[in-house]
């Protein structure tokens, strides 16, 4: 599985972006999609993820109402919807694949994609 994230940038604090995670590779249908960030000098935390068959959601506590996640099964990617942005979701952005919502959302990441920068001015 190949994860290709994109769509970071620079923001105002109550501004939106939105990430893309252009997915590539066998069977990547069975797995989990999520998003995880780390911030400088910060250990890298979970942030949201869906089941790719049944598009079930799940979000970490910081971001519930404020970022959603989706995917479009016809061009294999997984969006991240980021609203009302505060300064402290500053971080880099990582796109990631895991066998199961559990393994992933503990951060037994079974496919890494590379990172892009968000950053939220106040």
């Amino acid at each position: 599985v190949q994860l290709q994230a994109s769509g970071g940038g620079l923001v105002q604090a109550g501004g939106s972006l939105r990430l893309s995670c252009a997915i590539s590779g066998r069977s990547f249908s069975t797995y989990n999609l999520g998003w995880f960030r780390q911030a400088a000098g910060q250990e890298r935390e979970f942030v949201a993820a869906i089941d790719w068959n049944s598009g079930g959601t799940f979000y970490a506590d910081p971001v519930k109402g404020r970022f959603t996640i989706s995917r479009d099964n016809a061009k294999n990617t997984v969006f991240l919807q980021l609203n009302s942005l505060k300064p402290e979701d500053t971080a880099v952005y990582y796109c990631a694949a895991g066998i199961s919502r559990v393994r992933l959302i503990t951060g037994r990441v079974d496919y890494w994609g590379q990172g892009t920068q968000v950053t939220v001015s106040s």
